[in-house]
């Protein structure tokens, strides 16, 4: 059953017109010097590698950039990408409700590895993020799950005119289990989406900001999609 509590550490948050032009900016900023223009699975080309190598921690667990949403996963999201940055440090914020907290700091380090990515589209001020950890059990990932869900729906209820999240939809998909949430700007019109992720011992959070269409729905495939790229 899903509730508005906060998560038990407070948590800033960030405006999200603000949250999504530092993004956007950054991002463009790596495309530009040719960090990473696309990613997609299976490609080795010198233009599609990720921005930072792999951890040794990372190889070590075969988790990494791989695990991530790819340039494929989003074309049936009404969604045409431009480019991506890829960091294997778990040091981006984690969603525009948690505003600075990161991954690190959530998992206080103890996570095996870290991955994370900002894709820009071809669309103005949207911008996707995702942060994902491998942990050691299957125990760990759904108790930081719990957190990371706790700490979405404390943005359920906000004051008149603010950015809000909706009601959550609960999502299994073969390879794990989820939590999608449409976003609503202070008008209530759409404006993206954020979900919670798990695949066995490896958990996340991506969200979405900008509106690919009137149908918040396209969260549950961008959902599914992400915990497919999660699984072992």
């Amino acid at each position: 059953m899903f509730d508005n509590r906060a998560v038990g550490r407070t948590f800033s948050r960030r405006g999200r017109t603000a949250q999504v032009a530092a993004s956007v900016g950054a991002a463009l900023i790596a495309v530009g010097i040719g960090a990473l223009p696309a990613a997609a699975a299976g490609d080795t080309s010198s233009a599609s590698r990720p921005a930072t190598a792999p951890s040794a921690a990372a190889a070590r667990s075969g988790f990494g950039s791989g695990n991530l949403l790819q340039r494929e996963d989003f074309f049936q999201q009404g969604l045409s990408p431009v480019g991506a940055t890829v960091h294997t440090t778990g040091n981006q914020a984690l969603s525009a409700c948690s505003g600075e907290e990161t991954m690190r700091a959530l998992t206080q380090g103890k996570a095996g590895a870290y991955a994370d990515v900002t894709w820009t589209f071809d669309t103005h001020d949207t911008v996707l993020t995702e942060s994902v950890a491998n942990t050691s059990t299957n125990t760990s990932a759904a108790s930081y799950e719990k957190r990371l869900d706790r700490l979405v729906r404390s943005c359920q209820d906000e004051p008149a005119g603010h950015w809000y999240y909706g009601k959550g939809h609960l999502i299994t998909v073969r390879a794990g289990e989820g939590s999608w949430y449409p976003a609503f700007s202070g008008d209530g019109q759409v404006a993206g989406g954020v979900a919670v992720i798990r695949s066995g011992h490896r958990f996340g959070v991506v969200e979405l900001s900008g509106q690919p269409s009137d149908d918040p729905g396209y969260m549950e495939g961008i959902a599914a999609a992400a915990i497919n790229r999660l699984a072992d």
